[in-house]
């Protein structure tokens, strides 16, 4: 399909796209750019640190929400779209679940659905998740499988609604299927006061709309697609860590910095054999668990 010329999203898509049409999305602004060590920087980290996920970067597809993550994006040499937003301020930090926080979400949640009527199957992530190993070999391969969530705390079936789902990272396929998804999700928007999109997302599935629209939905295993609220019990099988159940950026950074640290020192024990995998034991997540107390 050849891009209209002046289709910038159709451009920043192209570019960043695997052979089968599937790119890597991550959505930031300024307060994710900027300070000592900005969450973008850790996060691109993880890309350089994590085991076969440098070349993935190609893939990577950085949304900006303002002017200043976007030049900044542009100074990593990273693929890149300015999304633009008319008469809404998403500069600084949206502390979670005020309602700046909810608009961003729901913009983020009508952008995407944009890119699956694109054609292009996605992995969304937050930058708050550190990708330490390539995640693609734990994701299922099968094109049935419409959507792969990862989940707060896995309860030990990949196929029971009863998992906790977070949006902080899915792999989804582009189908019929999916798009009216999406667009049944954005059209609960108005009706959703106070409600984020996963809390939404959450009651339609709740709701039987995952069943009734006959998605194939799979909900990622905590050991490898592991989080704050859950983490994952096997150092040698973690792909991805989120700094989940927490409240602020610093709070995140601060955590997910000690998560850079244990892997470095995972990975740079002199043999890293059975007892010093039995031995290994992530750092607590002391800044996360004391940022719900401000």
């Amino acid at each position: 399909m050849s891009v209209i010329h002046g289709d910038k999203l159709g451009e920043a898509l192209a570019a960043a796209s695997t052979m089968s049409k599937t790119v890597i999305i991550a959505i930031v602004n300024k307060a994710y750019v900027e300070g000592d060590k900005p969450m973008l920087d850790l996060f691109l980290d993880g890309f350089w640190i994590g085991e076969g996920t440098r070349d993935l970067v190609d893939h990577l597809l950085i949304v900006a929400m303002d002017q200043t993550s976007y030049e900044r994006c542009r100074f990593l040499r990273l693929n890149c779209y300015k999304l633009e937003t008319d008469g809404v301020d998403f500069v600084g930090e949206k502390v979670y679940m005020s309602d700046d926080f909810i608009k961003m979400m729901w913009r983020r949640t009508l952008f995407l659905g944009d890119v699956l009527k694109r054609g292009y199957n996605f992995i969304f992530t937050d930058t708050d998740v550190l990708w330490l190993r390539n995640p693609f070999p734990f994701l299922s391969p099968n094109q049935t499988t419409d959507l792969q969530i990862s989940t707060d705390k896995f309860k030990g079936n990949e196929w029971a609604e009863s998992n906790p789902i977070n949006t902080g990272f899915y792999m989804i396929r582009s189908n019929n299927r999916t798009v009216s998804l999406f667009d049944t999700w954005y059209a609960k928007k108005d009706n959703s006061t106070g409600l984020k999109e996963q809390d939404v997302l959450n009651k339609l599935m709740h709701q039987g709309f995952f069943r009734k629209l006959g998605l194939r939905v799979r909900f990622l295993d905590t050991v490898h697609f592991s989080g704050f609220c859950q983490d994952s019990r096997n150092v040698t099988a973690v792909a991805t860590v989120h700094a989940n159940c927490c409240r602020r950026i610093a709070a995140k950074l601060a955590d997910l910095t000690r998560v850079v640290h244990d892997w470095r020192r995972y990975k740079n024990s002199s043999s890293v054999d059975g007892r010093t995998t039995a031995s290994f034991r992530w750092t607590n997540h002391t800044a996360c668990k004391n940022s719900w107390r401000e």
